[in-house]
C-alpha cells in the first residue's frame, strides 16, 4: 500500500482536467489558473478586465493577479458551477499558560494535554491571557473544492 505525499496529492488536483484550478500562490506572485480546454479561455478568464491573461507554459496555466482571486472563483462558478482553489493556510494551535503550568492530570484545553505541565512549550506563543495563548504553525499547502450553494 503506497501513501501520498502532500505534494503529489495536490498535483493529483491540479493535473485533473475536469474543474478549474485557481492557484493562489504567496504574494506578490501571480494567480496560476488551469482551465479545462476552451477555445475562449483567454477571452473567458479576462473577462472585459483591463489586464489580460498571460500563458505560463512551464505550469500549463494562466497567469492573472492576484486581485482576480474572488473574481476567478465567481466566474468558474458561473461556467463550471465549481473549482478547486489551492492556497497557503496555517494551523492555529490554542492552549494557556494555566495548562503549561498545571501540576494535575486533567487537562481541558485544545492541546489534549501536549503541553500540560511542560512550564513554558517549545515555539512562539502569543500569550493574550491567563487563560488564552496562541501560536500559529508552518505554512502549507490545501486544496479545497467551492460549489454553488445547491450544487451535486
Amino acid at each position: 500500500m503506497s501513501v501520498q505525499s502532500p505534494i503529489q496529492d495536490l498535483e493529483r488536483f491540479w493535473s485533473q482536467t475536469r474543474l478549474p484550478v485557481v492557484f493562489q500562490r504567496q504574494r506578490p506572485a501571480p494567480l496560476l489558473v488551469r482551465l479545462p480546454y476552451a477555445a475562449d479561455n483567454k477571452v473567458w478568464l479576462r473577462d472585459g478586465q483591463r489586464n489580460k491573461p498571460s500563458w505560463d507554459k512551464a505550469h500549463g496555466a494562466w497567469e492573472v493577479p492576484q486581485a482576480w482571486f474572488e473574481r476567478t472563483i465567481r466566474l468558474s462558478f458561473s461556467r463550471y458551477r465549481a473549482c478547486y482553489v489551492i492556497q497557503l493556510y496555517r494551523e492555529k494551535e490554542v492552549c494557556a499558560s494555566a495548562c503549561w503550568n498545571a501540576t494535575g492530570a486533567d487537562c481541558e484545553c485544545s492541546c489534549m494535554g501536549a503541553n500540560h505541565g511542560s512550564g513554558q512549550p517549545s515555539g512562539r506563543w502569543y500569550e493574550v491571557s491567563e487563560t488564552f495563548a496562541v501560536m500559529w504553525g508552518v505554512q502549507r499547502y490545501s486544496v479545497r473544492l467551492l460549489k454553488v450553494p445547491g450544487a451535486v
